[in-house]
């Protein structure tokens, strides 16, 4: 068995660079490149496997310089009943819908599901995106949670040592009860990793259902007083400031 060539830190795909780049699909990049309509740094390259370094590379697409999209980060308050999604089957509304998307493809920095509200982040910096959404940089998510019945204190303690649900142990960063009654709580819950449906899966396995779901913040960004289906660009300087720890908005 033939030994993986090293690799430079950095380095990517050609046809996931195209994407990355957003200049294309991954699908389309690897179709651009293996009908040889795609030059790097001046040569044909037609395998779309070819390691490169994304941001060191001149591209161009049927010898015209491809120029990669300009940068940006956009915080969205996601409506409930908006799929985060570029394209519907059942032609439901997208958050790509709700957003120009200008001179290069944004993609969603994780997602949010069908019937949970709130800030969710869209960007054309994918490198930036991956980071964000790395279970192991632990960027902090917070949301509202209304859940059916009276979350006592200690099914709320159990959520912070963590519980078995199904793909492993699941435990929210911090959970802040805020008003409860016999027919329904509202609590505060932060989570440093973000995996599937967690808060739902959490509050599941303590037999509350969640009825409302919004998330109301992402690393240092706010959603604040911004309406539903609104959103806002971000600057770099707020991102940085947003996630100070970040080496993509450090220049790293």
């Amino acid at each position: 068995m033939r030994r993986p060539a090293p690799t430079r830190p950095g380095t990517v795909r050609l046809a996931r660079a195209l994407s990355k780049l957003a200049l294309a699909s991954r699908a389309e990049a690897a179709r651009l490149i293996e009908a040889g309509r795609v030059r790097v740094d001046g040569k044909v390259v037609t395998d779309p496997r070819t390691l490169v370094v994304p941001e060191r590379i001149a591209v161009a697409i049927d010898g015209q310089a491809a120029a990669a999209a300009s940068w940006r980060l956009v915080l969205l308050n996601k409506p409930r009943g908006v799929v985060t999604t570029r394209h519907d089957p059942e032609g439901r509304p997208t958050v790509f819908d709700l957003v120009p998307e200008g001179d290069g493809h944004l993609v969603s920095v994780g997602r949010l599901d069908l019937a949970t509200s709130g800030l969710i982040l869209l960007t054309t910096d994918t490198r930036l995106a991956d980071w964000l959404t790395d279970p192991s940089n632990r960027v902090p998510r917070v949301y509202t949670v209304t859940a059916r019945g009276e979350v006592a204190d200690d099914e709320a303690a159990r959520l912070l040592s963590g519980v078995e649900a199904a793909g492993g142990t699941l435990a929210a960063d911090d959970v802040v009860v805020r008003k409860r009654s016999r027919r329904e709580t509202h609590l505060v819950v932060r989570l440093r990793e973000g995996k599937n449906r967690e808060i739902r899966r959490l509050f599941e396995s303590i037999g509350h259902a969640v009825t409302r779901l919004r998330r109301v913040a992402f690393g240092g960004l706010e959603l604040g007083s911004l309406p539903d289906g609104q959103w806002r660009e971000i600057d770099r300087e707020e991102a940085r400031a947003a996630f100070e720890n970040c080496p993509r908005l450090l220049g790293h």
